[in-house]
C-alpha cells in the first residue's frame, strides 16, 4: 500500500494493541492482501512507558525508534512528536481498569489533550485515536447494533472519559489545525494477550466461565490483526478525516458462542480436557454488580471484577459497514480462527495447559 506519509508516531507501543500494530507494520498482515507486505520504508517512532517490556518490538525487522515517556508530561509529548511534520499520529494509549476513577480522566482525556496539542504544534497531519464502545454504553435492545450515528450514553466513568476524549477530537478537527479520525473498538482478542484474557481461557477450561442470564446476549469482538488493519487504513485514507468508525469482527457473537468455541478448540485441537460446566448466574447478578459499581465509582473507587460482572448480561454490539465501505476494511479473521491463534500462542508460551489436580 502507498502511504500518504513517511512517518508514523504511535502511542501505547508497549501495549497489546500497539504491539500488534507494530508487528503488522513491520511484518505485514497476512490476512489482508493490500497490507501483506511490510511497510519497510515507513519511519516509525513509538512511545512506551518506562516499565513496559519492548524487547520483542526491538527484534522486529526494520527500525522502530522507542521513546520512553509519559503522556501526562507535556515535555514528553513534545519530545515524541519532535521533527515529525506531516507525520500521522496513531494514539492507542489509554486506561480501562484504573485504581481510582480519576485516573481514567487523566489518561483518556488529559493525556490525549497533551499529545494532540504536541502533534498540532509540530505540524503533524493527522491523528487516529482509539476510543471504545463505552461512550455509547449498552445496546437498548438485544437485536440492536450500534453504528456511527448512535447517540452517546456513556457507561459509567470509563465511558464518560472516552466520550470527552471523542468530543475533544471533534473540537480539534473543527479548528482545522490537524485532521482527526476516531476509532471505536469493543472487546479485543488475539495473541500476545494480557493475563486477564488468559484467565478467561482458564475459567472456561475449569468449568468456571460465568454465563449471566441466558448467555444469548451478543458481544462484538475485535481480533487484533483486524483492528490493526483498520487503524492503518484510517491513517492513510484521505476521506477519513473528521470521521468516526467502528472496527470489530464482521458480526457479534453470543456469550454462549464465545465460551463454547474456546472450549471446543481446547479439547479438539489442543487436547486440553475441559469440565463442560458453566458458572451460571441470574441476570440480576449483573444488575446488582452495576449498582455496586456505580456506588463505588461515585466516590472515586473502582473494582475490576465487579465492573466486568456488571456487563456480563449486556448486549454490546456494533456494525462495521461504514469502515468496510469508506476505508476498505475487511475483517477476514472471525471468532474460531482468532481464538485458535490466541490459544496456540498461550500454549506455546507455556501460559495455558491442562488443569492441575488438587
Amino acid at each position: 500500500m502507498d502511504w500518504n506519509t513517511s512517518q508514523l508516531i504511535i502511542t501505547g507501543g508497549g501495549g497489546w494493541l500497539g504491539g500488534t500494530l507494530l508487528r503488522g507494520l513491520r511484518q505485514g498482515l497476512a490476512d489482508f492482501a493490500p497490507l501483506r507486505e511490510p511497510s519497510s520504508n515507513l519511519a516509525i517512532r513509538a512511545l512506551a512507558l518506562s516499565d513496559h517490556d519492548v524487547q520483542q518490538l526491538e527484534q522486529l525487522p526494520g527500525e522502530i525508534e522507542i521513546v520512553r515517556g509519559d503522556l501526562l508530561d507535556p515535555a514528553d509529548c513534545q519530545r515524541l512528536c519532535a521533527g515529525a511534520r506531516d507525520a500521522v499520529l496513531i494514539h492507542l494509549a489509554g486506561l480501562i481498569h484504573p485504581r481510582r476513577t480519576r485516573e481514567l480522566f487523566q489518561i483518556n482525556l488529559h493525556a490525549t489533550q497533551n499529545i494532540v496539542a504536541a502533534a498540532v504544534q509540530q505540524g503533524m497531519r493527522r491523528v487516529v485515536a482509539m476510543s471504545s464502545n463505552s461512550p455509547l454504553g449498552c445496546n437498548p435492545r438485544p437485536d440492536h447494533c450500534f453504528d456511527e450515528t448512535s447517540p452517546y450514553h456513556p457507561y459509567l466513568k470509563y465511558g464518560k472519559s472516552k466520550m470527552l476524549m471523542e468530543q475533544h477530537l471533534k473540537e480539534v478537527q473543527a479548528a482545522g489545525n490537524i485532521e482527526t479520525v476516531t476509532i471505536r473498538c469493543p472487546w479485543f482478542y488475539g495473541p500476545y494477550q494480557p493475563p486477564r484474557q488468559t484467565l478467561f481461557f482458564e475459567m472456561i477450561r475449569d468449568g468456571k466461565a460465568p454465563i449471566v442470564g441466558s448467555g444469548e446476549n451478543r458481544r462484538s469482538m475485535g481480533y487484533l490483526e483486524n483492528i490493526a488493519q483498520g487503524l492503518i487504513l484510517a491513517a492513510n485514507v484521505p476521506d477519513a478525516a473528521g470521521e468516526t468508525y467502528w472496527l470489530a469482527d464482521e458480526r457479534p457473537y453470543t456469550m454462549n458462542e464465545i465460551v463454547d468455541t474456546v472450549e471446543r478448540l481446547l479439547e479438539t485441537e489442543f487436547d486440553i480436557p475441559c469440565q463442560h460446566k458453566r458458572l451460571r448466574l441470574p441476570g440480576l447478578a449483573s444488575e446488582v454488580a452495576w449498582a455496586i459499581d456505580w456506588s463505588l465509582q461515585s466516590v472515586g473507587l473502582y473494582h475490576q471484577k465487579i465492573h466486568v460482572l456488571s456487563e456480563m448480561n449486556k448486549t454490546i454490539a456494533c456494525r462495521v459497514d461504514k469502515a468496510k465501505r469508506e476505508l476498505g476494511y475487511e475483517p477476514n479473521v472471525a471468532l474460531e480462527e482468532g481464538m485458535r491463534r490466541s490459544l496456540r500462542w498461550c500454549i506455546d508460551q507455556g501460559l495455558l495447559g491442562r488443569a492441575t489436580s488438587n
